[in-house]
């Protein structure tokens, strides 16, 4: 139902829902959004949903609505909701989603789109026989249980350390790569099983493998520090999240806090709100168990790093530092993290729950690598299939306006279903050819289901990220090929 309740503008782009607008509200709504990307907010549950979160029990500030912002379970995507640690605070599965540490990575290359355009079919053809994909599909290699719980403790850290990828690589992912509360004793069996064949693989829906070139530098001074050395050169970028692992350990968990809320007397607006208290035995159960499949999400990631490496080294018979490839950034868009944050002039400890948005650290952050601290975070914004992708980086305010978050892509304006019964897969991969832009898929429905009129425009969600002051341009990349699960 359309969101008929007060919405305030505070400033150009940024809205507020006062906390008198429904009872049981701890704080106010905080919407960044132009007035076109609010007015399709209002189409569908979004702001309905930003009310209830600011019901959660210990919620700080604002409960936020990034720019691009749709319904979810819960939490809209595109929501951020923070809770105090020290004051019974919750910790809410709905705030952080079912694909856990869902999460896109960038590498730049030596590469130039002049040089990689005549020969692109083929090298996106080895590419999708090199990197595994699809719902069903299994990864290269066969892991066993021992060595399923080793990646959930380790992450990407573990993932290098059996020969997938480079030392540095770890340096430059968000929390490098793993979350130490992470516990393979809260996992059941059931999501064990699950992802213990997909560990390795890109995955279907939203999640693709992208070859593309810079198309425009804001920011030359920020752009060489993140590897941006001039326009036309070629990135890759990978967006993949647990797979069915995080799926499991989200439905194990909405069930445990189903029964939590009762135990605890929790009011909430909303059945998919469900929780616990962040320092309860469910709480911790919960945060490990979530822990563990966001180092599944980042080994994942990094193994398929491995294979796009393997991949070019084939096609150009080249060892692959010759040719760049390496990590700028690696972020997480999915996830709850325990964080430091300052309100009302005191320091806090807070359970940040990111859903559908990108951590947005400024300069002089402790939590970012040494060669990023005078500069600040990279920020990874994918866009649609077909539209631009942007590279931006974290400012200070969004440490005051967003908990250090903003939006995390383009957003989606239209369901799947929706999606397939408008367009046909192979329209939309010819319309993309005939604009030199490669679609391998395993299917044509699941190009129907990502077709860009599917999603909001890129470029509005990253103008207000830039314009409110969260996240500032550093260059625009357009795509030459993707490969999709």
């Amino acid at each position: 139902m359309p969101y008929q309740g007060p919405l305030n503008q505070i400033s150009e782009n940024i809205y507020e829902i006062p906390i008198k607008h429904k009872q049981g509200m701890r704080v106010p709504g905080r919407v960044y959004a132009s007035p076109e990307l609010l007015e399709k907010m209002k189409g569908d549950l979004t702001l309905t949903q930003c009310v209830n979160v600011a019901h959660l029990p210990g919620i700080q500030k604002f409960a936020i609505t990034l720019p691009d912002g749709h319904q979810g379970y819960g939490f809209p995507i595109g929501g951020v909701g923070a809770t105090d640690v020290n004051e019974g605070g919750v910790i809410s599965p709905g705030g952080v989603g079912y694909d856990i540490n869902c999460g896109v990575r960038l590498l730049w290359t030596t590469l130039e789109r002049k040089e990689v355009a005549p020969k692109l079919d083929d090298l996106l053809s080895t590419l999708f026989r090199t990197v595994p994909s699809g719902v069903g599909r299994t990864g290269q290699i066969r892991f066993s249980k021992g060595e399923l719980d080793e990646a959930l403790l380790g992450g990407v850290k573990w993932a290098v350390e059996q020969g997938y990828g480079w030392r540095i690589d770890a340096s430059h992912c968000e929390s490098q790569g793993s979350l130490e509360h992470a516990n393979p004793d809260k996992i059941s069996e059931k999501a064990k099983s699950r992802g213990q064949p997909q560990l390795g693989t890109l995955g279907s829906g939203n999640h693709f493998l992208e070859l593309q070139y810079v198309e425009k530098i804001y920011d030359e001074r920020i752009a060489k520090a993140f590897g941006i050395t001039n326009e036309g050169q070629v990135t890759v970028m990978i967006h993949t999240g647990s797979r069915g692992f995080g799926h499991q350990v989200c439905s194990d968990y909405l069930r445990v806090m189903e029964n939590a809320v009762r135990k605890y007397k929790i009011m909430i607006p909303d059945r998919e709100l469900a929780c616990a208290p962040g320092t309860s035995r469910e709480g911790e159960d919960y945060f490990a168990a979530m822990a563990c499949a966001a180092n599944f999400a980042w080994a994942n990631r990094q193994f398929i790093t491995h294979w796009v490496r393997e991949g070019f080294d084939k096609w150009y018979k080249t060892d692959p530092d010759e040719l760049g490839l390496q990590l700028i950034y690696d972020v997480a868009h999915n996830i709850c993290k325990q964080e430091r944050h300052v309100i009302d002039g005191k320091t806090k400890s807070l359970f940040v729950h990111r859903k559908g948005a990108t951590r947005a650290f400024p300069a002089g952050h402790t939590d970012l690598p040494q060669d990023y601290k005078p500069i600040g975070q990279p920020v990874i914004l994918p866009g649609s299939m077909g539209t631009a992708s942007y590279l931006l980086c974290g400012q200070d305010t969004a440490m005051e306006y967003s908990f250090g978050s903003t939006a995390h892509g383009a957003g989606r304006v239209m369901s799947r279903y929706k999606a397939k019964k408008r367009y046909f897969g192979e329209k939309v991969a010819s319309d993309l050819r005939q604009r030199g832009i490669f679609v391998y898929a395993t299917s044509n429905k699941v190009i129907a289901e990502e077709a860009p009129g599917a999603y909001k425009d890129i470029n509005q969600v990253a103008k207000v990220s830039n314009d409110v002051g969260i996240a500032s341009f550093v260059c625009k990349l357009r795509p030459m090929g993707v490969v999709k699960g």
